[in-house]
């Protein structure tokens, strides 16, 4: 077969994998983001919200958010909010196009090291449809799992390619790629080894070991492990990094709480648990809640890794591709096998992402050796494989069906998991958030029923219960989640959100200080203090901490307008407009902010300047969306057309005012308007009237 023939297959291969797995991708387009990490990592995330910006790359490199230092995904997230803003469908399409370029390049990788396209296509393919796989492409905050993945691959592409013709610039760069897949995810931590075992085959670069193409250079293992010595210092640097990031947030569960036994059943068990849900993959769940394995259970998973270790190390020798491919699976799912557990979960499908690789090389090799030694025919083994990949393909397009929103996805993990406190804590935020509280109050008590001491449970459930007007209960909930763990920061803030409902902000001052003694950079708590403080006449106490909620987070902009209604009540209309212009920054459509920001610029008396044009455009950004049939809000754009001196349309929209003032507005709006349609009658602007500001 001539260049160009190997060439046009290779191209029609790659098109195949790409639009096949496309195909079973294309629904997220539709799907928005879930409860479970997305916001953390996105919708909630105001430093990935402001897009690339020279803060928000400081911030990536410099934090350690949610339990890891992983500046590359930050940055990535970045980049989609620069381009997409908030639309979920795309961050989860930029997902499937990361995955299907992982799918292209381990295609290509493989291909090349091994010039067999037929068994490198069914390993792309198992990789790029395997329902396992699904979690790690479906869900936005798995940008690092199929960022990790790609620099993973181009970290040996370019590794063989110095193996083809060694120089310096080939081998810094595959050093340098690497770095970057760690900055994605720390998992990438077990490249080095992975590259050991390619030496050993397919590479043959290894004394006892033939190349899969052609004759490459033999070494030494010494001399292979001094090539590898610039990748693992950087894993372990990133190994120390890791922990560091994890330990600090507190994500790495203490041996008191699980101890190491029963870590080392899990991990026994969870090796064989990955093995069969990647041969028979139904039941997956987005978290698999932690157990006590019986002893049995555990021996019996025990004998199972043996047997399988003993059987790949007889036939290393024929067949080196067993050893390869199993040591790949089992040593780059140690980071996450639970020897140092981080979260509460007991496995996870995402974990999957780049070991089951190893079991896919064992496979397609496999296949295709048996098929040599048994006779068996060329179609008969080719037809075996399509078929594996079309139940592949229509698992994962049902199983990616779960991840449209989270009340489908916790409900699904619901259905195929027992005793899943996290899931019917999460399932109980779905429900909360589209209005079903008393939904969520069941699964709030749910979650408690299956663990008492659950913590989040209780606050949710406390929160539930205050939008429910039961303001009692809700106390009870936070009064348990304090004695279960008196250094709970999130319970001293609701706390003291009801005691300010309750007509006791001197108690809720209390417990916001004690929140902040916690955690000092509780933006909500400094928000919440300085609130209680303003309604106890502490101004300048309520100003600063207002002011540290907005140091501590400048996109912060509750804090901004809270602020700025502060120091508008001091006649600081100037200090006050610049607060809500940055309010209006960070929330565009927020209408309390646009009402105040359009009516200083149309209406202020207090010395500073007003700006007709940016107050018209602000008020008819206000009235046209939720204030359009607002009184106050066309209050206040008929002051900013009467500012820019258009008196005809300030009329009409203030008669408009009047008219809704009339019929449902609060006591007094109707006679202020009133008053200010008579100016606009006169000709006059809303600051020409006659007696004291308006608080409008």
């Amino acid at each position: 077969m001539t260049e160009t023939h190997h060439w046009r297959r290779s191209v029609l291969i790659c098109l195949c994998l790409a639009v096949v797995t496309g195909v079973v991708y294309w629904p997220v387009r539709h799907f928005g983001f879930t409860n479970y990490d997305d916001n953390f990592y996105v919708s909630e995330n105001p430093h990935v919200q402001s897009g690339l910006t020279l803060r928000g790359v400081v911030w990536a490199f410099s934090n350690r958010y949610y339990d890891n230092w992983m500046p590359l995904t930050w940055l990535s997230c970045m980049l989609d909010c620069q381009l997409f803003g908030l639309n979920a469908g795309a961050h989860h399409l930029l997902n499937v196009m990361f995955h299907i370029a992982n799918v292209l390049l381990l295609y290509a990788v493989l291909n090349r090291m091994t010039a067999a396209p037929w068994r490198s296509a069914l390993v792309a393919g198992l990789f790029g449809l395997h329902p396992l796989h699904v979690e790690s492409v479906a869900w936005v905050a798995e940008r690092k799992d199929v960022l990790s993945m790609l620099f993973w691959m181009l970290t040996i592409w370019a590794y063989v390619r110095y193996v083809e013709r060694p120089n310096g610039a080939r081998y810094w760069l595959s050093v340098a790629l690497y770095a970057l897949g760690l900055m994605a995810k720390p998992m990438a931590v077990t490249l080095p080894f992975v590259l050991l075992l390619l030496d050993y085959w397919p590479l043959g670069r290894t004394r006892w070991e033939a190349s899969a193409v052609g004759d490459k250079a033999k070494a030494s293992l010494s001399d292979l492990l001094k090539e590898k010595l610039p990748f693992l210092a950087l894993a372990a640097v990133w190994c120390a990094v890791a922990y560091w990031a994890e330990r600090g947030t507190g994500a790495v569960v203490t041996l008191e709480y699980l101890p190491m036994g029963d870590r080392v059943a899990n991990a026994v068990v969870s090796y064989v648990r990955y093995m069969g849900k990647a041969v028979w993959p139904v039941g997956l769940a987005v978290f698999y809640p932690h157990r006590m394995w019986p002893l049995g259970t555990v021996i019996g998973a025990g004998v199972v890794l043996v047997g399988v270790s003993g059987l790949v190390v007889w036939r290393s020798g024929r067949e080196p591709y067993f050893l390869v491919g199993w040591l790949w699976y089992v040593g780059t799912l140690v980071p996450v096998i639970g020897l140092v557990q981080v979260g509460s979960q007991s496995m996870a499908d995402r974990y999957t992402y780049i070991p089951l690789v190893g079991l896919f090389l064992m496979v397609a090799w496999g296949v295709g050796r048996a098929g040599v030694e048994q006779r068996v025919g060329r179609a008969t083994t080719a037809a075996t494989a399509g078929v594996v990949l079309v139940i592949c393909v229509v698992l994962s397009r049902h199983q990616v069906g779960y991840w449209k929103n989270s009340e489908t996805l916790f409900r699904h993990a619901l259905s195929v998991t027992q005793d899943n406190s996290m899931a019917h804590l999460n399932l109980g935020n779905a429900l909360f958030a589209l209005g079903k509280t008393e939904e969520a109050l069941a699964e709030y008590r749910e979650a408690l029923r299956i663990n008492p001491d659950y913590i989040s449970a209780h606050n949710n459930l406390g929160l539930a219960l205050v939008g429910l007007g039961k303001t009692e209960e809700a106390l009870a909930e936070y009064r348990e989640a304090l004695r279960i763990d008196p250094n709970c920061a999130e319970a001293h803030n609701n706390l003291g959100n009801v005691l300010v409902v309750q007509g006791k902000p001197v108690e809720a001052v209390a417990h916001y200080r004690e929140a902040l003694r916690i955690n000092p950079h509780y933006v909500h708590a400094h928000s919440n203090l300085g609130l209680a403080l303003a309604g106890l006449g502490k101004t300048a106490e309520a100003i600063a901490e207002y002011r540290e909620a907005g140091r501590i987070n400048p996109e912060y902009a509750e804090a901004h307008y809270d602020l700025g209604v502060l120091l508008a009540a001091q006649g600081k209309t100037e200090e006050a407009r610049a607060e809500y212009q940055e309010a209006v920054r960070w929330r565009p459509e927020w209408p309390q902010a646009l009402r105040k920001l359009a009516w200083l610029l149309a209406t202020d008396e207090n010395g500073g300047v007003r700006n007709a044009g940016q107050a018209v455009q602000l008020a008819e950004r206000l009235c046209g969306g939720a204030g359009q049939q607002q009184a106050d809000a066309l209050e206040v754009l008929a002051a900013a057309y009467a500012e820019a001196g258009r008196f005809s349309e300030a009329i009409r929209v203030a008669q408009k005012a009047l008219e809704l003032a009339s019929v449902n507005g609060p006591p007094g709006l109707a006679v202020r308007i009133s008053e200010q349609l008579k100016l606009y009658e006169e000709g006059r602007p809303y600051h020409e009237r006659l007696g004291s500001p308006s608080s409008s």
